[in-house]
């Protein structure tokens, strides 16, 4: 697991650097729109080429499961989960706020995780009992470690897009959580729980998400002293939905998210 864990790091980093070579060049980027009505551009496909093709060749029999390709098989245990670019829309519109995502399960088990932001030039990983990691503009990694707010009034809550509570009728669940914190900000997607797991933001709530956009978060957050649950409080990358806090304040999240 260390070696994959050691090989998602350096092609996370390598696969953002493809990233950028488009962000912030509109005269590269033609926006397509995908069957969900998602965006997609060239850089998403040649970063989760340039992903799956370096997996394929230091780790030919694991399985892969990505965004923008057909999954492929595997036969160790192993599986990696690809999101080239978590948060297009911020990549589109020359917001850096965008990641690149490399999620490792062993036999359904979360556990390692990478999360690259290339335009910020920070990187977040964590592997299964090693601890959670950040590095900024490649300096010497530091311990990940989320806030110790333990009042639901002092907290700061990120989330993708308040939209997105709309698609799945949770609209009311945001404002009962919107009034019960301290600070309300839209620095979503993968960033998002960057920010709770290095303790500048407390909670990061996703209604609707993707495996792959959920497979680095559980074990990141937890290595780093939080938690990364779906509404219900399951312990799992599989939800389709997730809620990321430093730990201390998830029960209370739950709760409100539940309520009515």
């Amino acid at each position: 697991m260390q070696q994959r864990l050691e090989h998602a790091k350096a092609i996370a980093c390598q696969a953002g650097q493809i990233t950028l070579r488009y962000f912030n060049q509109t005269e590269k980027l033609t926006v397509e729109s995908k069957a969900d009505e998602s965006p997609v551009t060239i850089a998403d496909r040649e970063a989760e080429l340039y992903i799956r093709q370096r997996i394929a060749e230091h780790f030919p029999d694991d399985a892969v499961l990505g965004e923008e390709f057909p999954d492929t098989e595997g036969s160790t245990g192993y599986r990696w989960f690809i999101d080239p670019i978590d948060g297009t829309k911020s990549f589109i519109h020359g917001v850096p706020l965008y990641s690149t995502l490399i999620g490792l399960t062993k036999e359904g088990q979360c556990v390692g995780g990478v999360i690259a932001l290339p335009a910020l030039g920070e990187l977040v990983w964590a592997g299964r009992g090693l601890g959670a990691w950040h590095e900024t503009n490649r300096s010497e990694p530091k311990r990940c470690r989320v806030s110790g707010c333990s009042h639901l009034a002092e907290a700061t809550f990120v989330t993708s897009g308040v939209l997105t509570f709309d698609k799945c009728h949770r609209r009311e669940a945001y404002h009962r959580l919107e009034r019960s914190v301290r600070l309300v900000r839209t620095w979503g997607d993968g960033y998002g729980y960057v920010l709770v797991a290095t303790g500048r933001a407390e909670i990061m709530v996703d209604p609707i998400m993707s495996d792959w956009d959920s497979a680095p978060l559980q074990i990141i957050l937890e290595e780093a002293g939080g938690r990364f649950t779906d509404w219900k409080g399951h312990a799992t990358i599989f939800g389709k939905e997730g809620v990321g806090t430093n730990g201390v304040l998830h029960d209370e999240v739950l709760a409100l998210l539940g309520e009515g």
